[in-house]
């Protein structure tokens, strides 16, 4: 079985149906969102504050993302896996950018990059795209940079904000990236966006319009209690469900209820026996 490509994705924006992709930090999950036929599974930096926590993003090191990366890519046979490029790791130089790029394909099995920014970045998208390496943008709430765009908020509301995210979107395009992730900003900016260029949008609470949709999986399946973005849908509430069963395992151990004689191996007598004689 073959992973998708990024043709296939690129050419799902006119063909359909819409694009899926989740985010997986591990070996289990990752199979799990495979074996169901999610279309990507982004490794994404999110993992900083999911599974490592930190308090945001940009702690996140290149050797933790290839952690990450390499036990994802171990049990994904057809979802295209894409790593996201940590905080730092393509700003320095294009040459070093195109070096850690090439490690996520090299070192940790990845299909692409992910990287964030727009206009200022299109260069270095356009040296990855050229040494081989696909890449998927992301323009508007850029989580590595969010203290320079106010915060954790919405982005494009006013006409400065909607044309700069606008022209980073064709930036992107233009550079050579077979999708763009959008995050955070109106479903309409997000619409006129997506009919504006030749490469799949993916939103993250940018509204309906766009050519497929990604969740952080631990949001949606209600894992991470820390916080929930407001554009989360969650389709199972799994953190009191675990903490109600890891509850119910401790109490009993510490009554005795587990294991049971079935949750047990028999056997051994005759040597147990012998060991007590030979103690005696």
């Amino acid at each position: 079985m073959t992973r998708i490509t990024p043709v296939e994705i690129k050419n799902r924006k006119l063909t359909g149906p819409r694009l899926t992709m989740l985010t997986a930090y591990d070996y289990s999950f990752a199979g799990l969102i495979d074996a169901i036929g999610i279309d990507m599974i982004l490794v994404g930096d999110s993992l900083g504050m999911v599974m490592l926590g930190y308090d945001s993003t940009v702690p996140v090191t290149m050797e933790e993302m290839l952690h990450h990366c390499k036990a994802v890519n171990r049990a994904v046979k057809k979802a295209m896996v894409i790593g996201d490029m940590p905080f730092m790791s393509y700003q320095i130089s294009e040459d070093e950018a195109v070096r850690n790029a090439g490690r996520f394909l090299k070192e940790a099995g990845c299909d692409a990059v992910k990287l964030e920014g727009g206009s200022s970045l299109s260069s270095v998208i356009k040296k990855i795209v050229s040494a081989g390496i696909p890449v998927m943008g992301h323009v508007g709430l850029t989580p590595q940079t969010a203290s320079s765009l106010g915060g954790f908020k919405v982005q494009g509301r006013d006409m400065k904000e909607a044309e700069r995210i606008y022209e980073d979107a064709l930036a992107v395009s233009e550079a050579g990236a077979f999708s763009l992730v959008l995050e955070c900003v109106p479903a309409e900016l997000a619409g006129l966006i997506t009919e504006s260029i030749d490469i799949p949008t993916i939103g993250i609470g940018a509204g309906p319009k766009c050519d497929g949709q990604v969740l952080v999986t631990h949001d949606m399946l209600g894992l991470f209690e820390k916080f929930t973005p407001s554009f989360v849908r969650k389709y199972c509430n799994l953190a009191p469900q675990i903490k109600e069963a890891l509850s119910h395992y401790k109490e009993q151990v510490e009554a005795g209820e587990f294991p049971s004689n079935e949750e047990s191996f028999s056997g051994g007598e005759e040597a147990v026996l012998a060991i007590k004689q030979r103690k005696k």
